[in-house]
């Protein structure tokens, strides 16, 4: 695909002609033809994750800072999108990418894409979107079975009816989760007397007329932030947003939780609890909540109980693991996202009510486009225009099905347990979580290192007195200090190195809690990866970790003789 820099003069006739499909397929057809080589040319080129070209480089390349005022042949912007985009796209497909919650695509996902761009429906309205309506519908009513598995009869009577709606499609969790928080937070000061509800009136009104000093959301620290943009964007207040400590699974602490409630129960001020999450599937250790005692504690105290299970909730599709999402089918409502275990490409999430009436506290209309009693999807959502991008999961269930999807599992599980055993196995790293969602937080320390520290802290369990324990504690919070730094210097090293990818976090949560402890994070759902991957993916980390090591070793020997800090 050369570039031929032919200047183009624009022309109604000339834009026309982009605009309807030609009377002959052939230049359409000559077009895709190059399309698809560029992305098999992107999935295929041999080399790093990253391109080799820096970010100043790249400021560099898209520096124009105007725009076109000529048109460009399609062939001449299809090659710069080759030269400049495509060869500097981070390669997430690649087995040895295993850092965050992006994978590798079936390929006919590309396929499916270009049909959503082409029919070009628009979800918000049936006139706009007559057929795709009711596959959204149908989406919807699969997955809201699948988390709370009313009766067939409820279904059958519920999974076209235009006059409720089960859940939405939305653009991302992020949206998604804004959309079950707002309705936590409609429920939680509705329409009383001659109030007329929080929506028309207003948080401030809302506090007054309830007599309540604030309105708070709690969600174990593990949330995702997400919570926090929606707790800013309901007006509510991100200090609203109560983080309750984990425990050492990375669930949230219960006990904690409850003393946190009976606190607001005894405080001056009066507090509402508008929502309590729980998390299926935390962005950071891939662990999921005692859904079920969250429950419990919802309705005992009349709050909203919301699921965020963007990342963890798809594997529900599989009754293995079921038994982990426990008591989520009473959860008021649930969060999904596509593109992490459906495998689908980005973005698009669902979010899904127990109560097909509670959607009806965000229902709104207008006269041009969703007026009051029209068949309408767009009544019930808080995005106005949509694309149609249900297609997505409604055809990869169709075409891999529940079993595909468990083979696919199968596969993160095994690649999950491979990685662990490699990382125990080498003596120079150490895991720091356990895994249920395909997820493991580990760190590299050479094996005297895990050995000493080891050592102290049994020592401080063994302590006569107090001021020998903290003697021992802050021997082990310096080396950990150390170590820190050593691995953020790796994870800058990998990025260097580019062979392979994972990301970096810090968490508070460890065996060494609550001193914060920097991870490496690896996210094994990709099923490219296997377990020959994963050895190479440690023997890089541990190569250059050790090469690091040498950096540091003098301070941590001086800190060895120089005893407590």
């Amino acid at each position: 695909m050369e570039k031929t820099n032919k200047e183009i003069k624009a022309s109604l006739e000339y834009l026309r002609k982009l605009f309807i499909m030609p009377d002959s397929p052939d230049k359409f057809m000559e077009f895709g033809q190059e399309l698809l080589e560029m992305i098999h040319d992107f999935f295929k080129e041999k080399g790093g994750i990253h391109s080799s070209i820096t970010l100043p480089e790249l400021s560099r390349i898209f520096k124009q800072t105007s725009i076109p005022d000529q048109p460009h042949l399609i062939k001449d912007v299809l090659a710069e999108i080759r030269e400049k985009v495509a060869a500097h796209s981070v390669r997430v497909g690649s087995p040895y990418y295993i850092g965050h919650m992006i994978s590798a695509i079936p390929y006919f996902m590309i396929l499916l894409e270009m049909i959503i761009a082409a029919l070009n429906q628009n979800q918000v309205k049936i006139e706009t979107a007559k057929a795709s309506s009711f596959v959204e519908r149908e989406v919807v009513a699969w997955f809201h079975r699948l988390i709370f598995n009313r009766s067939e009869r409820f279904y059958e009577k519920n999974i076209q009816n235009p006059r409720i709606a089960l859940g939405n499609v939305t653009s991302d969790g992020t949206i998604a989760n804004l959309t079950a928080l707002t309705v936590a937070r409609e429920k939680a000061f509705p329409p009383s007397g001659k109030f007329p509800g929080i929506r028309v009136a207003g948080v401030e009104s809302a506090l007054r007329h309830y007599k309540v000093d604030r309105g708070v959301i709690m969600v174990s620290t593990r949330g995702h932030y997400s919570i926090r943009k929606a707790a800013n964007l309901l007006g509510l207040g991100e200090e609203n947003v109560i983080n309750i400590p984990v425990d050492r699974f990375n669930r949230i602490d219960i006990k904690r939780l409850s003393r946190k409630i009976e606190s607001f129960q005894s405080q001056r001020k009066k507090t509402k609890v508008i929502a309590i999450v729980g998390i299926a599937g935390t962005t950071e250790t891939g662990n999921v909540d005692n859904l079920q005692k969250l429950g419990e504690i919802s309705r005992r105290i009349g709050s909203h109980f919301h699921v965020d299970a963007c990342w963890g909730g798809s594997a529900m599709l599989v009754e293995e693991y079921r038994p982990m999402f426990e008591g989520v089918e009473e959860a008021d409502s649930v969060s999904i996202d596509a593109h992490k275990l459906l495998y689908c490409p980005m973005s698009m999430g669902l979010v899904l009510f127990r109560n097909e009436r509670d959607l009806n506290y965000l229902k709104h209309a207008s006269n041009y486009i969703i007026r009051r009693n029209s068949v309408d999807t767009g009544r019930f959502t808080i995005e106005g225009s949509r694309p149609f991008a249900c297609l997505k999961p409604w055809a990869s269930l169709k075409i891999m099905g529940r079993d595909g999807y468990r083979l696919l599992f199968k596969s993160a599980r095994a690649n999950t347990d491979s990685l662990k055993e490699i990382l125990e196995g080498c003596g120079n790293f150490e895991t720091l979580n356990i895994p249920e969602l395909f997820i493991i937080n580990y760190r590299f320390i050479p094996a005297q290192v895990r050995s000493r520290l080891r050592i102290w802290q049994q020592e401080k369990k063994l302590a006569r007195t107090r001021k020998e324990a903290q003697a021992l504690e802050r021997r082990v919070r310096r080396i950990n200090r150390l170590i820190n730094a050593l691995n953020v210097k790796l994870h800058k090293a990998l990025r260097m190195d580019d062979t392979t990818f994972v990301s970096r976090t810090t968490l508070e949560s460890t065996r060494y809690r609550p001193q914060n402890i920097v991870v490496l994070r690896a996210v094994l759902s990709n099923p490219l990866t296997d377990r020959g991957t994963l050895e190479e993916i440690v023997k890089t980390q541990n190569r250059l970790g050790l090469s690091i090591w040498e950096e540091f070793e003098q301070a941590y020997k001086k800190a060895l003789s120089n005893g407590a800090p």
